[in-house]
């Protein structure tokens, strides 16, 4: 429920764990051990995904969920939609649903990576057991005790993003030991921003990647903190301590990444952080960082979960009986999400990075602009938002398929522009 009252620092610590999951400590890492400097245009993405859903969009989010009681964030996007608002609850329940999957199943590989680590079992029961534990922490909550405990679990992240980058860069010499080492042994593309690509082959390599933050806009699990927020000078404050969160993680995990590198650290790339926590580590402080890839995981699930079960009691559009009956087909909505998301994980393996980025671009192409204009303060006819909600998921998912620069510009970019170019013929001159 996203009216709750929630504190800044609930809020803001709350928003930060469930927004940089396992994909930021595991697959954000190891793209910058394996890709280079290239990687780093997803950081101001990220930042600018920030400042847009707190100091934009909250505003709008935050006091008309006061004013009208908004439960979740479809029920804002759906509120002038009239005749129209029960068919775009329904399509936004399903596309939800589909996301999440692959969203959670990307955080199940990545428990799984960390049980395996820990207590060498293998990876199939490691997924399991993990996705088990999880499942049954997310049901015993609901929305307050998930932000509390995902304000909790930020604490412990940041805390090993602070740790293991300090040993990592301490065994290279110091930053000009990182620096001295790569200028000798890597290629020169791995030190270009671009990643050795020139003209606009770089420029889409850059903008790819910066447009990864978009995706924020869209996404339920993140809104409804803001719009559960309890005043708008606590929301002022949530954003400033989400931001300084940020700025903490993503600079320890680049230069973990770029010790690691330059120490020839052996890794896969998405286990570096496992890698760099035993060699450097005593074996106590060790376990901190798998406590806080477990932490990252769990923060970001929880949410996905608790969303999905609101997609199915209340945004699908299906008139339960009773609040019981309500509850309980929410709570058999969490259920089905992970045990899809296990399958998924178990037969169709594939990179966290990959599969949090798929997931992640289209919950916010379908979304995001019909939001995003909302707050503006935008009247658009319900069905020019069903419209845009359906057009600009099948763009992304439909150009995610494609390999290239080009589809990616169109998934990343392309999607929102046919949005906005929807919304603005359906708006209401009035």
């Amino acid at each position: 429920k996203a009216g709750g009252g929630l504190g800044p620092w609930t809020t803001g610590l709350s928003y930060a764990a469930s927004t940089s999951s396992a994909w930021v400590l595991l697959g954000f890492t190891g793209m910058v051990f394996t890709q280079g400097l290239v990687a780093l245009w997803l950081v101001p993405g990220i930042f600018g995904g920030y400042m847009m859903t707190w100091l934009v969009m909250g505003p709008r989010l935050n006091a008309e969920t006061r004013e009208r009681g908004h439960i979740t964030v479809v029920d804002f996007l759906v509120a002038d939609a009239g005749r129209w608002a029960r068919m775009i609850g329904v399509v936004a329940a399903a596309l939800i649903l589909f996301c999440f999957v692959f969203y959670i199943a990307a955080q199940f590989q990545a428990a799984g990576n960390a049980l395996t680590e820990v207590f060498g079992m293998s990876a199939t029961e490691a997924i399991l057991l993990g996705a088990a534990v999880i499942l049954i922490y997310c049901l015993l909550g609901g929305f307050l005790a998930a932000s509390i405990t995902d304000a909790l679990q930020a604490g412990v992240m940041v805390l090993a993003c602070i740790i293991v980058p300090i040993a990592a860069v301490s065994a290279a010499g110091g930053m000009g030991g990182v620096i001295e080492a790569l200028q000798s042994t890597v290629p020169n593309s791995y030190l270009s921003l671009t990643g050795g690509a020139v003209g606009m082959a770089g420029i889409g390599a850059a903008m790819g990647l910066l447009g990864t933050g978009l995706g924020a806009l869209g996404q339920p699990q993140l809104l409804n903190r803001i719009m559960a927020v309890r005043s708008q000078k606590e929301r002022v404050r949530g954003a400033a301590i989400t931001i300084g969160w940020g700025v903490l993680i993503y600079s320890g995990l680049v230069v973990l990444a770029l010790s690691g590198r330059a120490m020839a650290l052996e890794t896969g790339g998405e286990s570096l952080f496992f890698a760099a926590a035993r060699a450097y580590l005593p074996a106590a402080l060790a376990g901190i960082v798998i406590a806080a890839v477990l932490s990252a995981v769990m923060s970001t699930v929880d949410s996905l979960l608790l969303a999905a079960a609101s997609a199915v009691s209340h945004d699908s559009g299906v008139k339960w009986r009773t609040h019981g009956q309500a509850l309980l087909m929410g709570r058999l909505a969490m259920v089905g999400v992970a045990v899809i998301a296990v399958g998924l994980t178990l037969y169709a393996p594939k990179d966290i990075f990959t599969r949090v980025l798929f997931s992640w671009v289209a919950l916010g192409a379908a979304f995001g602009p019909a939001i995003l204009t909302r707050c503006l303060g935008w009247q658009v006819r319900g069905g020019a938002v069903l419209i845009a909600v359906i057009a600009g998921f099948a763009i992304a998912v439909g150009a995610y398929n494609i390999p290239g620069p080009g589809a990616e510009m169109i998934e990343k970019w392309g999607s929102w522009v046919v949005g906005f170019i929807i919304l603005a013929v359906g708006r209401s001159k009035g």
